[in-house]
């Protein structure tokens, strides 16, 4: 099998792949084949800007760290981080949407008491966050666990600024107590835009994008018998919710804050001060095997 044209080399490189050990691998592998040939055939790339997609790439990995992921990044501002969610998430009536998990998430973060205060002396607008985790059947579930993480309010994560895990702020991990509830203190987090200053920011210009994510909260939530919950709560006004870079918005995760005055709340938790009130009950979905 030699001499391919432009009409024979799809089917020659398919044809290689019949002794491949795993169905999946071959189903997966022939898909790509076929579908980056048809790209290629579409849009006729001349050798010059083949090898711009190659550098892109390129460049892609190498700026890729411990605190950033540049191929997460990608996924997320095409939509394909959303396309596999939906395609993994078909939920059932009732539980609460789901949406990217982002490229900021840390891995075992501090566990923290219940009302405690995550912003880490971080200045801004104080916030006051509460609500439930229920099962699918509407019961509240004690000892859920919830890792959650935002902005600060110039609209950076903690890992941007260099700070390294000893110094980690606006994260944590909380359980919910034997009624379901959870509650957290934090300030109010911004918008912002996401790292543009690489091969992901150089796209979204050519594209005529801008880099922008509106203000929001992010929760990862599980417990024994549920669907883990990767999810955010966005704040009501934001300019961004309409062109959010990564497609992530929901109308079912936009609350408004709202002004919460000293004394008990709407969840029956005690605000020492005046702040902004973020509040949102959470139904998880039945595991799956």
């Amino acid at each position: 099998m030699r001499n391919f044209s432009e009409e024979t080399i799809t089917g020659a490189v398919l044809a290689r792949l019949v002794d491949a050990p795993s169905p999946r691998a071959r189903a997966v592998s022939e898909a790509l084949i076929r579908h980056l040939h048809a790209f290629v055939r579409e849009v006729r790339p001349t050798q010059a800007e083949w090898a711009d997609g190659i550098a892109f790439l390129t460049c892609a990995g190498q700026m890729c760290s411990d605190t950033r992921q540049e191929f997460i990044l990608l996924s997320d501002t095409l939509g394909v981080s959303m396309l596999v969610d939906a395609i993994n998430h078909p939920l059932p009536d009732g539980a609460t949407e789901t949406t990217v998990l982002g490229p900021f998430y840390v891995e075992g973060p501090p566990e923290l008491a219940l009302g405690e205060d995550i912003a880490g002396g971080k200045p801004g607008e104080k916030l006051l966050v509460e609500g439930t985790v229920r099962g699918p059947d509407g019961t509240p579930i004690a000892g859920a666990w919830i890792d959650t993480w935002h902005s600060d309010t110039e609209g950076f994560y903690d890992v941007q600024l260099g700070e390294g895990l000893p110094a980690l702020n606006m994260r944590a991990r909380f359980r919910t107590d034997a009624e379901g509830r959870f509650w957290f203190r934090s300030v109010v987090p911004s918008c912002y835009p996401v790292p543009h200053d690489g091969p992901v920011g150089d796209m979204l210009k050519a594209q005529g994008r801008h880099p922008y994510r509106p203000a929001h909260v992010h929760f990862m939530i599980g417990a024994p018998g549920c669907e883990t919950l990767v999810t955010h709560v966005f704040l009501d006004g934001d300019p961004y919710l309409d062109s959010d870079v990564v497609f992530g918005v929901k109308d079912s995760l936009v609350r408004a804050l709202s002004r919460q005055e000293p004394g008990t709340t709407p969840g029956g938790n005690t605000a020492d001060q005046a702040c902004a009130l973020l509040r949102y009950d959470f139904v998880l979905a039945p595991g799956r095997a």
